[in-house]
């Protein structure tokens, strides 16, 4: 059959799966959004199924007032004497820490942490054994991937931390998964940075503790110098083994924007490429080495085919699951019905690293259509739809009310340059539409009023970019309100993707 990447979509960076039966599952990375760490299941790999957060306390994680593209890093999801655990890093706090269920579709312990420093934490269970491996520098200082034998009950160190493998001298050693595969330990790792020059290496050992034997033809998978390739950044990968006993590995990469425009905006997605063992134990991935859009494999059988939800609407979509706050939301100023949503706004702006009223939900392909029916109520201020990459770059399409004055407007925010590009002034309170319309190098606004369509410019995609914003996100469409005491109400929410 043949199956296409990304096989998730949009802002789901740092995949991690583990198998347990016949049922895959898969954890991504949240940063600064909550709930944290967004859980799917599959049954054959491509079809993916959000079944909850794995944090969704604000008591397992501190995300007040942190940065965006702070928060949480990079989980690990394992399965363990039928219990499972995931273990993740919060680089605000830099703490290392994991929780665990006996229900995956149930709530999560509390934190557990490890004192290890580094980021991108590993599990790795033998017997009655558990190793622990993050990057970083180990007790005597020296840099790497960093392991320890911890007490997995209570997280406490029975060993010192030591480094077992240095890498292959690309920068940003980091995401280290470990795997005894026949009489084999398999140690993956990403190099390289999550940017253009990310890519996967690995070694193994017949020890556990080393020392490390790289694969001679480091790195076994990368999409680097791939230059006028839309598929780029590709690295921080998992190995899973599937039913028939074939090896894939999960692993994020970016789409840009165009052939030869080097900007993405859509966050770092999962992505799915074939790993093929070979007679002398070292194995390759990918096709030739790199990660390509559509994959012909025997691996998947012909009947299965590969579903994507084109449409989002309030009523097609899951507030818990689907939706997503700016780091811990203040509820009571929430209302999420059925066919309507209903915010109160506060004094915290979409420019304060903090919890303004918005909900959102992550933009999943380049070309979409994005309406909403918006109503304003008590008090001054305004709401409306934002296209959301952090505080410094985001793009509203929204009412403002002033008394008994009211406008549509258009406003820009790009670092510290902040414009309004255009105001148009209302003559009712009844509910106005307002719409965006997305490609993958621009944005255009537009209001419907009276039945007609209304134009209110356009914006390019790329100033929304990581290459212009920097971090590890992507962009969210955002609903929101702002102004302490003004409330709006939203319907016929509908993104529907060309």
């Amino acid at each position: 059959m043949r199956y296409n990447n990304p096989v998730m979509k949009g802002f789901y960076p740092d995949p991690s799966v583990c198998k347990v039966n016949d049922t895959y599952y898969l954890v991504c990375s949240s940063f600064q959004y909550f709930p944290g760490v967004p859980l799917f299941e599959s049954t054959d790999l491509i079809n993916w199924r959000q079944i909850g957060h794995c944090l969704t306390r604000s008591s397992q994680v501190q995300l007040n007032q942190i940065n965006s593209s702070g928060g949480v890093f990079a989980p690990t999801i394992r399965h363990h004497r039928g219990r499972f655990y995931m273990t993740t890093t919060n680089d605000t706090t830099r703490h290392n820490f994991y929780i665990w269920t006996d229900d995956i579709y149930g709530e999560w312990s509390e934190p557990i942490e490890v004192d290890q420093g580094g980021i991108d934490p590993d599990l790795y269970f033998e017997e009655d054994r558990t190793y622990f491996m993050s990057n970083g520098q180990d007790d005597e200082g020296i840099p790497g991937i960093v392991q320890c034998e911890i007490d997995i009950e209570t997280g406490r160190k029975l060993t010192p931390s030591r480094t077992i493998w240095q890498g292959t001298g690309g920068r940003y050693l980091e995401s280290p998964h470990m795997y005894r595969i026949d009489d084999m330990y398999y140690l993956l790792a990403a190099e390289g940075g999550t940017e253009y020059g990310h890519m996967e290496t690995y070694a193994r050992s017949s020890s556990v503790n080393g020392p490390f034997t790289p694969y001679p033809h480091n790195p076994v998978l990368t999409n680097r110098n791939l230059g006028g390739y839309e598929l780029q950044g590709v690295g921080h990968g998992d190995l899973v083994q599937d039913h028939q006993g074939n090896w894939w590995m999960f692993h994020l990469g970016f789409r840009q924007i165009g052939r030869w425009q080097t900007y993405h905006h859509l966050g770092r997605e999962v992505f799915l490429s074939p790993v093929t063992f070979q007679e002398d134990g070292w194995f390759t991935a990918g096709e030739h080495g790199t990660t390509v859009l559509t994959f012909e494999t025997d691996r998947i059988a012909d009947d299965v085919i590969q579903s994507e939800l084109k449409r989002y609407t309030f009523e097609h979509t899951d507030w818990q699951l689907d939706w997503c706050y700016l780091r811990h939301p203040h509820k009571e100023h929430y209302v999420l019905e059925d066919k309507r949503l209903l915010l109160t706004g506060t004094n915290v702006s979409l420019d304060d690293a903090d919890s303004p009223t918005w909900i959102g939900l992550r933009q999943r392909d380049f070309d979409a259509v994005i309406s909403c029916d918006v109503q304003m109520y008590d008090g001054d201020g305004e709401a409306g739809m934002t296209l959301y990459m952090d505080e410094h770059h985001h793009y509203e399409l929204a009412m403002i009310q002033q008394g008994s004055y009211r406008e549509v407007f258009v406003r820009l925010r790009v670092g510290d340059i902040q414009s309004v590009q255009q105001r148009v002034a209302l003559d009712t309170n009844q509910p106005m539409q307002l719409r965006i319309e997305a490609t993958r190098e621009k944005y255009s606004f537009f209001t419907v009023q009276n039945n007609r369509q209304v134009s209110l410019g356009c914006a390019q995609t790329k100033y929304l970019s990581s290459e212009v914003a920097g971090g590890f996100t992507g962009v969210l469409i955002g609903l929101y309100a702002y102004g302490a005491g003004a409330v709006a109400e939203f319907k016929n929410f509908e993104c529907t993707y060309g």
